[in-house]
């Protein structure tokens, strides 16, 4: 459009462009990720609350779920081994305590998967109907996974004082090696908590992969030195994640530092990738749930 004649003066052009948070930069992203979840971190406690809730509020027996499915893991195994279907390895201590440290790592993991990618799924009516940051549901769901990983750990001290057995003073790393293992899950769970809700098989899927996973993975047995479980293991960074904290509490060392080194790499990348695919792109999110 033109201006005027002899006015001097071009009219003020105004130039609209789609949505591309990729311009601002991946530093303001993550930037912007920070803030959102400072932010709602009221509103995350309150829906973790209410998740809390709304499990064991109709239950008989409630928590104690908790401690019944590493204890139930344990004696299926048990089982298997004294039947000679199945060899839990060579071990330095009580195999109860030994699978029950593991499990108890292992179960951080899977709950907080299972939990983390049906948590966009079950808040479908309140996110059509509420504006608000989507990130706050898969942040609160974790607190379910965090809740029995405290009480499976008051349980695994028990063991320890009947079996007699101090635990390394490595114990007190816990918390720090817990780090890891939420980043992993609550990673994934970011991006399965959307592909779940464009494909509600995901759900299932994911229930069974995380059964068949700990069966591959040495959680509940000692790692094979041959064979095929033992190569893949690996480049399983489970393995390390799991086994690297048992040993650390038990023995105060481990023989695969570079393996867990490598593994907290990629549950920090994975973690930064997927929540920013999903800051990107909640805001469509109320479209397919």
């Amino acid at each position: 459009m033109i201006g005027p004649r002899g006015s001097g003066k071009w009219p003020e052009v105004i130039t609209y462009e789609p949505d591309n948070s990729i311009r601002k930069g991946y530093a303001n992203l993550f930037r912007e990720i920070g803030e959102d979840i400072l932010r709602n971190r009221w509103l995350t406690y309150q829906l973790f609350k209410r998740d809390l809730l709304s499990i064991y509020k109709q239950s008989l027996i409630g928590i104690l779920w908790s401690v019944i499915i590493p204890l139930v893991s344990v004696g299926t195994f048990l089982m298997l081994n004294s039947a000679g279907i199945f060899s839990i390895g060579r071990l330095h201590v009580p195999y109860p305590l030994y699978a029950v440290l593991g499990v108890v790592f292992w179960q951080l993991f899977a709950t907080g998967l299972v939990a983390g990618s049906n948590s966009l799924v079950k808040a479908g009516p309140m996110i059509v109907k509420i504006n608000f940051s989507k990130k706050s549901l898969v942040i609160a769901s974790q607190g379910q996974a965090l809740i029995a990983f405290s009480i499976q750990f008051v349980v695994l001290g028990a063991m320890f004082l009947y079996y007699g057995i101090v635990p390394n003073w490595m114990i007190l790393f816990t918390p720090l090696l817990v780090v890891p293992v939420l980043l992993f899950t609550l990673g994934l769970a970011f991006l399965l908590s959307l592909l779940n809700g464009v494909f509600r098989d995901i759900g299932n899927i994911i229930s069974i992969l995380v059964t068949f996973l700990m069966f591959l993975t040495p959680v509940l047995y000692a790692k094979p030195e041959t064979g095929l479980l033992s190569s893949m293991n690996r480049y399983n960074p489970l393995y390390y994640l799991v086994s690297v904290p048992r040993d650390l509490i038990l023995a105060g060392k481990t023989g695969d530092p570079g393996g867990f080194a490598l593994s907290i790499l990629v549950a920090l990348i994975v973690f930064l990738i997927c929540i920013l695919f999903f800051h990107l792109t909640e805001t469509r999110v109320a479209e397919r749930i």
